[in-house]
């Protein structure tokens, strides 16, 4: 099955300040890249990828799309990684909430002023 997404970016300010956010929230490392006039730091998985972006163009902000991560499956995981995120610096914009089978999810504010979600399968 194909996937509705395929690429994500996040935009940020200050990479180098998003990549230690990022790193710590979600537990992982990222890898930097430049491309002319652009700076990424892409996330590692299999299937949809994406990254954080610096580049002018696009700015960081609470409205618009939702990027969801996956953080593990069942209500530790995501209590874990709600745990990570506030140690980071971020800032929990919609708590913990279950959402029956499907699992759990909370949106939180990032280093740079990004609204990003957190998911937890059952």
């Amino acid at each position: 099955m194909t996937n509705a997404i395929n690429w994500f970016e996040i935009p940020v300010a200050d990479m180098s300040r998003a990549i230690r956010f990022y790193e710590a929230a979600l537990g992982t490392k990222l890898k930097t890249e430049e491309l002319p006039g652009t700076k990424l730091a892409v996330f590692p998985g299999d299937g949809v990828a994406g990254a954080l972006k610096a580049d002018g163009k696009r700015h960081p902000t609470t409205e618009g799309s939702l990027v969801y991560f996956h953080v593990g499956h069942g209500s530790g995981a995501l209590d874990t990684a709600i745990e990570r995120v506030r140690a980071a610096g971020g800032q929990i914009l919609v708590p913990v909430t279950d959402i029956g089978k499907d699992g759990w999810f909370a949106v939180v504010g990032d280093s740079e002023g990004n609204a990003v979600g957190l998911h937890a399968p059952r």
